[in-house]
């Protein structure tokens, strides 16, 4: 796993199948974001097998197979499509274009699997929940930061157990290295990218709702800002918001580009997540002046003050779970519903945003 550039994150944990070889065939399309490999990495070790890629650049498609030299490379995405033994197709496309791929992936009746954020408008998004409700199919996101991170895992666990109380409010910090010279030119376009809170601002959204209990919410303030680059213009590196679910719980949360060059990862993420019997705070990839590993979970409550590492101690079940939803058609690992609402709020946190003119 790269711990310099969050854009290549892609774990990989021990392998739990749900299934037998052949059992769930799966296929990837569109590789602009590297967390297609993440993607894939949790299907496999889950039993998927993995039978096409596909992209529009074969060079994106051969260093795929290179990496899995089980795949085949699909001469064009309706290749694919038209596969029956093809169940998922798993997609890491341009932002501004992942919905499309959705809805042609779920005509030809294929569930499907995106890399977050899985929309960039609200036109989009009715047009993904439409295509849902007439084809009964699954279009699920990858918010790595909850699914693909074990410290997220387990704190979800502990707030089920009951270890804090009631959920009060979640607090989340997404910092991201930017490696500005090594991103595509979409990345840097406001049409394509959708924006700070609309991108990297899903994930923090999504673990609001999941570790909060809410179904849904609401956005009471949002701000972005290019506080230092003003070489691209369309840039935010900066972002944060303030929700209130449905249930009282709050939320606020602040992502941005800026992660220094001596820290030993792309990114600090963190969350403190406060109850009325304690809270938990996530140290997800690294410890700070302490510990290069990732994985920290801390936990103060009645019984007193826990720091758990839990590295390679999880796992990440939502991904056998999405396998047996897809075939059983239940929703174990991430209802539609939850992973539609933590797109909207996302959008209506860009949309509503007050745009900060920086002083430079």
């Amino acid at each position: 796993m790269n711990r310099n550039g969050g854009m290549n994150y892609a774990p990989k944990g021990k392998p739990r199948p749900v299934v037998g070889p052949g059992d769930f065939t799966i296929a990837a399309v569109a590789l602009d974001h590297g967390h297609i490999y993440g993607m894939v990495n949790g299907l496999l070790e889950a039993g998927a097998t993995l039978k096409w890629v596909y992209d529009r650049d074969p060079a994106k498609a051969e260093a795929f197979a290179r990496t899995y030299p089980q795949v085949r490379i699909a001469s064009s995405e309706e290749e694919i499509l038209q596969d029956p033994q093809v169940r998922l197709i798993a997609g890491a496309a341009v932002t501004s274009q992942r919905c499309a791929l959705g809805l042609r992936a779920m005509a030809a009746g294929k569930d499907y699997f995106t890399d977050k954020a899985p929309f960039t408008t609200f036109e989009q998004l009715e047009a993904a929940r439409a295509m849902v409700r007439e084809t009964g199919r699954k279009y699920m996101v990858y918010y790595s930061e909850r699914i693909h991170v074990e410290a997220a895992v387990y704190a979800g666990q502990l707030i089920g157990q009951g270890a804090i109380g009631r959920v009060l409010q979640v607090t989340g910090f997404g910092p991201h290295r930017l490696n500005a010279k090594s991103r595509p030119a979409w990345f840097f376009q406001r049409e394509h990218y959708g924006g700070i809170l609309c991108d990297i601002g899903s994930h923090q959204i999504e673990q609001f709702l999941y570790y909060a209990g809410c179904k849904k919410a609401e956005v009471l303030h949002s701000k972005v800002a290019n506080y230092n680059n003003p070489e691209y213009p369309e840039l935010e590196d900066f972002g944060d918001a303030t929700l209130l679910g449905d249930n009282g719980a709050t939320h606020y949360f602040r992502v941005d580009w800026f992660t220094p060059d001596g820290l030993g990862t792309w990114g600090d993420g963190r969350n403190l997540i406060l109850g009325t019997e304690g809270y938990i705070e996530l140290r997800k990839y690294i410890d700070v002046a302490r510990e290069r590993t990732g994985n920290h979970v801390y936990l103060v409550n009645r019984e007193g003050e826990y720091h758990f590492q839990v590295d390679g101690q999880v796992g990440y079940p939502f991904f056998g779970e999405l396998i047996l939803d897809c075939l059983n058609r239940t929703e174990n690992a991430m209802t539609q519903e939850h992973a539609f609402m933590a797109a909207e709020l996302c959008l209506k946190a860009q949309q509503m945003a007050v745009r900060i003119e920086a002083e430079r």
